[in-house]
């Protein structure tokens, strides 16, 4: 009698828990009800949200828009929701030499990623590296970086040194460095390591790793959202840049930055439409404003099809770093 009591005991010992654990899932999947205040708070919720992202989106409409339209119709009626006059003239004047368009592109994308990558991995370090509290110039490197901030030598100075003194003047090396490092995203880095246990340093070291190793192993995976973050401002730094072309490349290079190209496409339009060389050509259909939007759309369509795959971490990296900023 107490062989089986002890039996039937531990066979509710085992089918207890798993009729605990069915029951769990089904409450858990059970949907959560909600009072009216709830409903009307999550309603008003959702058509803010909805609003919101709507005029984000109206002005790439309109962009999209103008330059699928006819200048003519542009300039009688003005912009619209939708195409006046479809056509493709801005884009055939913006495509018409095929092979700098598409050398314009290969040099952005080249540089872009490349100083991305470059960019990131020299920024985190520096992050580390101030981040480290056994080392002992921290402070003072900290302060003359953000001291650099405040304070900058000026235009006439900094193309002296880098045309002249370095040597550097129709290269691309002239752009590309520039924005390889910037003071705020090292700070931003700094602020970013901070979500990082010390500890983790410490065990590293015990175990007998080296400094570089307890970086690249233990600290870089850990900071996923901030080099998505700091990431997308470096992308977004050098693939919009074109006045650092304009000073230091000019026309010494065959194939120029994208936005560099689009700004000469736009300036050479202007210059035609106030020029003689423009007395054979209808002024009403040379394309001015829809060569500006045709411009944008070429310009930011790449990256618009790239930040959806990092947004959760540039959110990510945003809240840690106002948070422990």
């Amino acid at each position: 009698m107490h062989s089986s009591d002890t039996a039937t005991g531990a066979t509710r010992a085992i089918i207890l828990p798993h009729r605990r654990r069915t029951l769990f899932e089904r409450t858990s999947r059970r949907p959560i009800r909600l009072d009216a205040s709830d409903r009307w708070v999550r309603g008003i919720s959702y058509v803010t949200i909805s609003l919101f992202t709507l005029f984000c989106l109206l002005p790439f409409v309109l962009i999209l828009s103008a330059s699928l339209s006819s200048e003519s119709e542009i300039r009688k009626d003005g912009f619209g929701l939708l195409p006046k006059g479809f056509t493709l003239t801005a884009y055939e004047y913006i495509f018409q030499s095929p092979r700098q368009i598409i050398g314009a592109y290969v040099v952005t994308v080249l540089m872009t990623t490349f100083g991305t990558a470059i960019g990131l991995f020299i920024i985190s370090m520096t992050g580390y590296a101030l981040f480290r509290q056994d080392f002992p110039f921290r402070n003072a490197i900290s302060f003359f970086i953000y001291f650099t901030t405040l304070f900058s030598a000026g235009l006439a100075p900094t193309f002296l040194w880098v045309g002249k003194t370095l040597g550097l003047r129709g290269s691309y090396a002239a752009v590309f460095l520039q924005l390889l490092i910037t003071p705020w995203l090292i700070i931003l880095m700094k602020n970013f390591m901070r979500i990082v246990p010390f500890e983790i340093v410490e065990s590293g070291k015990i175990d007998g790793a080296g400094d570089f190793r307890i970086f690249v192993q233990l600290t870089l995976p850990m900071m996923k959202p901030a080099l998505a973050t700091v990431g997308l401002f470096l992308a977004l730094a050098y693939w919009n840049e074109w006045y650092l072309s304009s000073l230091y490349l000019g026309s010494t290079v065959e194939f120029k930055p994208l936005q560099y190209y689009l700004y000469n496409v736009i300036n050479t339009a202007n210059a035609l439409q106030n020029s003689v060389a423009g007395a054979n050509v209808s002024i009403a259909e040379l394309p001015s404003n829809t060569l500006k939007m045709a411009s944008a759309v070429v310009a930011t369509g790449p990256i618009l099809l790239l930040y959806p795959f990092i947004q959760k971490y540039f959110v990510s990296g945003i809240t840690v770093g106002a948070v422990k900023g």
